[in-house]
């Protein structure tokens, strides 16, 4: 049998393990989910989902909506509760809004909220999602948000991990792909 590169013996004719690899990756994936690979150096892939109406998964937005609500209203405490780390992230909105004041404090959030900055993607592994933001009103810079579902709902995810950090990657790769 003339195999192609990365062929192997018991492999499905025509097929690579890879290609295979990515048959049952598709079978596990959410019907009308999009899954997407991200090449990284030294050869590792990572693999991701696009969360969209037609994935059937769900989705972190609604949080993100509702804690950006609060901190444009200057309610920490209600945000912080939607954390995976409510005391942490306490601390740092009170310290972030002690340095830029309330009203900076509560107008930088409330930007998110203008219909020029928008979310241009959603980006799941496992339980854990990133919020992708275009910020028109910042010449489309691109910013991330980070959540984690914990008992069938969203919270912010404050806590350091390996996906986040492979989340992060991710983001960095939208971040390289905006317009300048």
């Amino acid at each position: 049998m003339t195999g192609r590169p990365g062929a192997s013996r018991g492999a499905v004719p025509g097929f690579c393990r890879a290609c295979l690899a990515c048959l049952v990756l598709a079978a596990a994936t959410p019907a009308g989910a999009a899954e997407e690979v991200l090449e990284l150096p030294g050869g590792r892939e990572l693999a991701y989902t696009l969360v969209d109406a037609s994935a059937r998964l769900p989705s972190a937005a609604p949080t993100a909506i509702r804690i950006l609500e609060h901190l444009a209203n200057g309610r920490i405490d209600e945000a912080a509760a939607l954390s995976n780390a409510p005391e942490r992230r306490r601390e740092v909105l009170e310290s972030y809004r002690a340095k830029v004041g309330d009203g900076t404090f509560r107008d930088l959030y409330a930007r998110y909220l203008e219909p020029q900055n928008h979310v241009m993607a959603e980006v799941a592994i496992g339980a854990h999602r990133l919020l992708v933001w275009s910020l028109g009103d910042a010449e489309g810079q691109v910013a991330g948000q980070f959540f984690v579902e914990v008992g069938g709902r969203f919270l912010m995810d404050d806590v350091p991990s390996a996906t986040r950090r492979d989340l992060r990657l991710v983001l960095e790769h939208y971040r390289r792909r905006a317009p300048r």
